[in-house]
Order: structure tokens, then C-alpha cells, then sequence
């Protein structure tokens, strides 16, 4: 199963960077046992005026680039909240289904566009609060390492 981080806007060199990539490095090191295959894709931040018509465009271009078959996960501070126990729950149920293509995608500034959160298969937040989209990369690439670790028994994941 090859997993893909849409993001909205580049992370520049410095921690949110170095992090993200170390996380998402883990998580490929960890999860070649299981057949998974991690990266991130960033796309550029829309320059129209106005925050909706800034979240369709932004929208529009993680649509264009979604594979036919993907299962699409956006990051909603109005989704789901799922422990990590159950991510990783809902992670392996996807892989046993033969998901081939499974994405996350992460909004710019202004959040999601319409269309891409109506296209997603699962809403899914951090808690209530807002948190740059910056973090919230790190923050899925952690929790990303963090089920691959718990579906090979690894000791990383010390929760209930």
C-alpha cells in the first residue's frame, strides 16, 4: 500500500521539516514488512484573493493528482477523532482490504476545499483545536510511524 501526504504549501528547511522527514522515514523503514510505501507530496499555496476560492483551487490540484482507487483521509478539525490504537485499527482494516492507495490530505491555511472533503472517505482530527498546517504534518507523520509500530509490535507505542 503506497501512503501519500497531500499537503497544501512547502515545509521550509528547519524543525517541521527535519521532523516530518524523520517520522515518514520511520514509518517506510518500519512498514517495508507490511508492504507499505510512505511519502509526502506538496503542492503550491493558491494566490486568489479570497480564502474559498483559495480552498477549491488548492482542493482542485490534490484532486487531479488522486490515484482512481485512492482512499482519501482529510485533515478536519471537525472529523473524527480516533486514538491511536484505533488509527491503526482503521490503517490495517484498509491494508487487508488491498487498498492500494491510501492519502492524506492536509489544506492549506484556509482548511479543505469542498470538494475535497466531500470526496474523502474519512474525516479525521487532531482534536477540536486548530493547529497549523504545518504541525499537523508532523503530527500525521508521527501518528503514521506510531500505527506501523503498533501493527508490527514494535515497543514505540507505550498507550493503552
Amino acid at each position: 500500500m503506497r501512503i501519500t501526504i497531500a499537503a497544501i504549501g512547502r515545509l521550509k528547511a528547519g524543525p517541521e521539516r527535519a521532523l516530518s522527514e524523520r517520522f515518514l522515514d520511520r514509518a517506510e523503514k518500519a512498514g517495508r514488512r507490511l508492504g507499505l510505501a510512505f511519502r509526502a507530496r506538496e503542492f503550491p499555496e493558491s494566490r486568489a484573493a479570497a480564502a474559498p476560492a483559495r480552498m477549491d483551487q488548492e482542493a482542485a490540484a490534490i484532486l487531479a493528482s488522486l490515484p482512481a482507487d485512492a482512499v482519501v483521509v482529510t485533515l478536519d478539525r471537525t472529523g473524527r477523532n480516533l486514538d491511536s490504537q484505533a488509527f491503526a485499527a482503521q490503517f490495517a482494516r484498509w491494508r487487508e482490504a488491498g487498498v492500494a492507495d491510501l492519502v492524506f490530505a492536509v489544506g492549506g491555511a484556509d482548511g479543505n476545499g469542498a470538494a475535497l472533503t466531500d470526496r474523502a472517505d474519512l474525516r479525521l482530527a487532531f482534536g477540536a483545536q486548530t493547529w497549523p498546517h504545518q504541525l499537523v504534518r508532523v503530527m500525521l507523520a508521527e501518528q503514521l510511524y506510531r500505527a506501523v509500530t503498533i501493527l508490527t509490535g514494535h515497543p514505540y507505542h507505550r498507550g493503552p
